[in-house]
């Protein structure tokens, strides 16, 4: 399914998902099995249709009919939609809620956190497609300058991401402070610049409305997010994608780091000698200077 039908298919009553639940004539069975699987869709919006199926006791074809009684052709395009849904509706309580709620024990939920950030870090490993990365490293060189925007939380790859591409000889900016402070420095973009915006879930307002602002300005916009339906996704003219989820309420930035680990390697490596001729210039520094620190020579008494 489309981001243009999942966004479709919502209104302002609902989820694309609960739309499509209230309006479909399902059985009394698999109208309690929907509803199961969206009360409870901090624990079912990334399981496959078997791990569906056990956690529900049913045989996977039961999940796989019912989906499709629901009107959607293939578990995934469901599968989308339930992930929305999750989005739609996740807050910092209900993942810690929802975490309390399991099982396990404390050193069990630092495992599973652990196993999720490795699964996120698989995951991108083989869905990145490392042109899109390529050509977003591409666009970083053509362009005179680059405005890195995350806001909050997203504050620190932002940072992460302007700090690595400055070194190399860009001219890159993760902009802090007040909301005022940030239009100021897209009003002074052009379309020779470049705009990267990370955001994910919902996404904040304010990076979302500065992608707008950037975009009537004719400024290029690449965006950083976990979903193809996501606002970032939806005004970017480009994107590039990493899982946050997480078992902690503060989601997990593992596999959007990796990703931004990509875009600086493909920097370097784009133009090596012009990045070698860069990072030259701090050599001696590195090697020699005052950056690290020295335990004091202590006079033996």
């Amino acid at each position: 399914m489309s981001a243009g039908n999942v966004l479709d298919n919502r209104d302002a009553n609902g989820s694309s998902l609960e739309v499509r639940f209230a309006r479909s004539p399902l059985s009394g069975s698999r109208r309690r099995l929907i509803r199961e699987i969206l009360d409870n869709h901090e624990q079912t919006f990334f399981l496959s249709s078997r791990e569906m199926a056990k956690r529900y006791n049913v045989d996977a074809a039961t999940i796989v009919r019912t989906v499709q009684a629901l009107g959607y052709e293939r578990f995934a395009d469901f599968a989308a939609d339930l992930r929305q849904h999750f989005v739609d509706h996740i807050t910092p309580y209900t993942v810690l809620k929802a975490a309390t709620q399991e099982k396990r024990s404390v050193s069990d939920q630092v495992r599973h956190c652990l196993e999720r950030d490795v699964e996120s870090l698989s995951v991108l490993r083989s869905s990145v497609e490392t042109n899109r990365a390529v050509e977003l490293a591409r666009k970083i060189h053509g362009a005179r300058r680059i405005l890195v925007v995350g806001v909050d939380l997203a504050a620190s790859l932002a940072w992460f991401l302007a700090y690595g591409l400055t070194p190399l000889g860009f001219d890159a900016e993760a902009p802090v402070g007040s909301t005022g402070n940030l239009q100021h420095k897209i009003d002074l973009m052009t379309a020779k610049d470049l705009m990267v915006a990370i955001s994910f879930g919902r996404c904040l307002r304010e990076t979302v409305e500065a992608v707008e602002r950037a975009r009537a300005r004719g400024v290029p916009t690449f965006g950083i997010t976990d979903s193809s339906t996501t606002p970032i996704a939806l005004h970017c003219d480009d994107c590039l994608f990493a899982s946050t989820s997480s078992p902690s309420f503060t989601g997990s930035y593992v596999a959007p780091m990796a990703m931004l680990n990509t875009i600086i390697v493909a920097c370097a490596h784009l133009r090596p000698k012009r990045a070698l001729a860069m990072l030259g210039r701090t050599e001696q520094e590195y090697r020699t200077g005052k950056r690290w620190y020295q335990e004091p020579v202590r006079r033996k008494k």
